[in-house]
């Protein structure tokens, strides 16, 4: 069985803020007079909070993104691969789309243990002109494998995240 405390949970949060602003301290960013970028880290919330680090591949519109979500039953990682395209008319704004995979470990009253299921994003990414600062708002419909799991729409969320 796989057991959090909050102890350890808080620990974890602080550490990734100390290497987050570590990391925004010391890194130059290429993209700050731009409304693109190649790589950005930051925070995704919603039910909970996570960390998110989305990557660009060779200059195309297609992207990586990692997620690891805390929260107070477990945590969880997401890998996906996203699919972007532009609207016409407004700079830094794209919508994506995509598939997905994750591995969660919970502690939950539907059962302890290790998942996996499958995922799939849509969602719209915005970067900022004149700064190092890309949001983005998603939806990630998940389906679970395993006892008392299934399909489950509530993840996604909001991201905020520094640009290099």
């Amino acid at each position: 069985m796989f057991h959090l405390k909050l102890f350890d949970m808080r620990q974890v949060l602080v550490l990734a803020a100390a290497l987050f602003i570590v990391t925004v301290l010391q890194a130059q960013s290429k993209s700050a007079n731009s409304s693109s970028y190649t790589t950005a880290l930051g925070v995704k919330v919603w039910d909970g909070g996570g960390i998110s680090l989305k990557h660009f591949f060779n200059g195309s519109n297609n992207a990586g993104e990692l997620i690891g979500y805390f929260w107070n039953r477990g945590v969880r990682f997401t890998g996906l691969y996203e699919i972007h395209g532009n609207f016409s008319d407004a700079s830094g704004l794209k919508w994506y789309i995509g598939p997905g995979a994750h591995i969660g470990f919970y502690n939950t009253k539907y059962g302890d243990g290790t998942f996996a299921g499958i995922d799939g994003v849509m969602g719209l990414d915005y970067k900022f002109r004149g700064a190092p600062i890309n949001m983005s708002i998603d939806w990630q419909p998940s389906f679970e494998f395993g006892d008392n799991r299934g399909f489950v729409g509530s993840w996604g969320g909001l991201g905020i995240r520094y640009t290099f």
